[in-house]
């Protein structure tokens, strides 16, 4: 691991049963009975705005009906068939300002249905029941594809072109598959090994091999993998974090939010990581708020999250931020990094006050400080450019066109590397489903011709 947390001196931390509780799944499943009762309340709308509010359009009320009758096989089928990773959405999906949000008993002034738990309940009990993969593989076309990342983009392209009949080989740097949804999430978002256990069903549907241990520039080479495979799917995500650019960056106790959640994960004993005292997460997407909230229920006496803009600027939903105030985390807004100072090790945090004028941030001038024993960057990452330098590039990502295309004939992308609209798991599934079928599009009329 990159860098071990700092002690917390002589703070007093967590029991090793408080940190199972603290780190325990943040939203318990739905028993049968609330369930039931849940689905009930559904309206099943005709055109449902719910519907057309989810990123790989599951049919929601239909899952649903199929939940109120006892049908929870056949619900399952129903989300899986639009979104394969249906189990990590309904856990980590802001399903508040999407398919929950257009809910229309919102207009009603009622709560919207728990569509995010109901999704849980249906898509949990299928795995739990084991059996026979749901869906079969089409005939063997002969053709190879090979796909880079083993994240929900990775995963969602390979599942879907191993149902349409293809061979599929995924690269990954890391030594587990899954992406985020194994290294970045939050712990309690998901609990219980989930994403393995989510990536072994993925994986049930067969024709698809994992290797472990290869990034794209060190043991692969675009050029190669188009020589050896009849097409590329690129899922890279977006592998280097983004700096501050302030004095005292490269001080010990300064880190990536990102490689914090990460060891947090990985972790086989949460109660001997120790994160500091006084912890400053810089940044306002999930991220920051991920680290922020965990950082608290890891043990830190002090967690103050800093981000430059207002509330309604930031990346994270208004339920994410909600969060991180229910767990006593200090929110500082129009704060601006300004410098990190200490001798040996980060003491303190300056930063200036900010605002916008004229759709402008400036700086105010006036400054303030925050003791920090560690502090978390969360403001973005950018698009590591090992072996993509032959690929035309949009918004600093990778370009593709409607059919998820990229400038290099046979070579796909999806996920976070692309300008997708939606830096978001949900987003990176629908992405790798629809390039499945543009890749089987592509290599069925190649070979017709």
């Amino acid at each position: 691991m990159a860098e071990q947390l700092h002690e917390a001196g002589n703070a007093m931390r967590p029991s090793t049963t408080q940190i199972a509780d603290n780190f325990a799944d943040l939203h318990p499943p739905l028993g049968a009975a609330k369930a039931d009762v849940e689905a009930n309340r559904c309206l099943y709308c005709y055109d449902a705005p719910c519907v057309r509010a989810c990123p790989t359009g599951i049919d929601i009320p239909r899952f649903i009906h199929q939940i109120r009758t006892g049908n929870l096989d056949g619900s399952a089928r129903t989300i899986l068939s639009a979104n394969i990773l249906g189990g990590t959405c309904a856990r980590a999906c802001p399903t508040e300002v999407l398919c929950e949000q257009a809910c229309v008993l919102n207009a009603g002034e009622a709560a919207p249905i728990m569509i995010g738990a109901l999704q849980r309940h249906a898509v949990d009990h299928r795995l739990a029941t084991g059996g026979a993969h749901p869906f079969t593989r089409a005939a063997d076309s002969g053709k190879r594809v090979a796909v880079v990342g083993a994240g929900p983009a990775g995963l969602a392209f390979a599942h879907r072109a191993a149902l349409l009949g293809h061979a599929v080989v995924v690269f990954d740097a890391k030594p587990k598959p899954g992406g985020l949804n194994e290294y970045g999430l939050a712990a309690y978002k998901m609990t219980d090994d989930f994403a393995q256990r989510e990536v072994a069903f993925v994986l049930g549907i067969g024709g698809i091999t994992v290797r472990h241990g290869h990034a794209l520039g060190a043991q692969l080479q675009l050029a190669q993998l188009r020589a050896d495979f009849d097409a590329v799917f690129l899922a890279v995500g977006l592998g280097a974090s983004n700096a501050l650019g302030v004095p005292g960056e490269d001080l010990p106790g300064v880190r990536n939010a990102i490689d914090f959640i990460e060891q947090l994960r990985q972790a086989p004993d949460k109660s001997q990581l120790h994160i500091g005292n006084d912890v400053v997460v810089i940044g306002g997407g999930n991220t920051a708020i991920d680290a922020a909230v965990q950082a608290r229920r890891l043990g830190a006496r002090r967690v103050t999250l800093a981000y430059r803009r207002g509330d309604a600027q930031m990346g994270a939903t208004a339920w994410e931020q909600g969060l991180a105030r229910r767990n006593g985390v200090i929110v500082e807004l129009w704060a601006m990094p300004k410098a990190i100072a200490g001798a040996n090790h980060v003491e303190s945090v300056s930063f200036e006050r900010t605002a916008l004028r004229d759709g402008k941030l400036v700086g105010s001038g006036e400054t303030f400080g925050v003791v920090a024993d560690s502090v978390l960057k969360a403001v973005g990452q950018h698009l590591l450019a090992d072996d993509l330098a032959a690929l035309e590039r949009a918004h600093g990502k990778i370009a593709v066109d409607a059919q998820l295309r990229t400038s290099l004939d046979g070579v796909y992308a999806g996920g976070d590397c692309i300008a997708s609209g939606l830096d978001l798991t949900v987003q990176a599934v629908e992405d790798g489903k629809r390039a499945a079928h543009s890749v089987d599009a592509w290599l069925r009329g190649k070979a017709q011709e």
